[in-house]
């Protein structure tokens, strides 16, 4: 019973929309009707401003390492706690508080790697930040940060790289959170290929995308 609990626990945390809750309480603007539509944490720092984007950041990340410690918490051994992460990323996406939309599970991945494995998260931090100064854009950061997480996950243990054991449960669960991240970014992909993808004012552009 305890499992089914934390389970449902885990995907309700993730589903909590937090940018689309703030907007709506404290900036009587709903996410939805803004910039990507998006209830994640780019548009919301795009629409609400820095501080609203940074608390919704933290949120969204945090709810993902919370969901991964939730089993260590009350004692239960019995399942891989990624199960639990995967839950919250995929309440995060799909929320219930929101008719099934959400954001595009970049933060929220991240939280769950926050929790299980942060020096792997460390390596995607730096990837991120490498590919935002080169391309100034954040959707292509999070996918090529999705594509690395999704080989690194399976090779990187072969060369004991920021892993000393093959766990094929991180393998298998990573590449599911990729692969949702890389689902969700279809639209960015499009706009990266037409050079018109949204970009912020850091870094070289250097695909030179249009719009701003």
């Amino acid at each position: 019973m305890i499992t089914i609990i934390l389970f449902i626990i885990s995907y309700l945390l993730g589903a909590i929309p937090a940018g689309l809750w703030i907007g709506k309480l404290f900036f009587h603007k709903n996410l939805h009707e803004f910039g990507s539509g998006n209830t994640g944490t780019t548009n919301t720092f795009r629409t609400l401003g820095v501080k609203a984007g940074i608390v919704v950041f933290l949120f969204d990340l945090l709810k993902g390492t919370l969901a991964v410690l939730l089993p260590t918490f009350f004692h239960l051994h019995s399942l891989p706690v990624l199960i639990f992460g995967l839950l919250a990323v995929l309440g995060h996406t799909f929320s219930i508080f929101d008719h099934f939309h959400g954001g595009k599970a970049v933060a929220t991945s991240a939280g769950v790697l926050l929790g299980y494995r942060p020096l792997f998260l460390l390596l995607l931090l730096f990837i991120f930040i490498l590919v935002l100064y080169l391309f100034s854009m954040i959707s292509l950061s999070s996918i090529v940060a999705a594509v690395v997480a999704f080989i690194g996950a399976a090779v990187f243990p072969a060369f004991h790289f920021t892993m000393t054991h093959y766990d094929p449960i991180f393998t298998i669960i990573v590449m599911i959170l990729a692969g949702i991240i890389l689902f969700r970014h279809h639209s960015n992909i499009k706009r990266i290929k037409n050079r018109n993808e949204s970009v912020v004012p850091w870094g070289l552009n250097l695909t030179h995308q249009h719009k701003i």
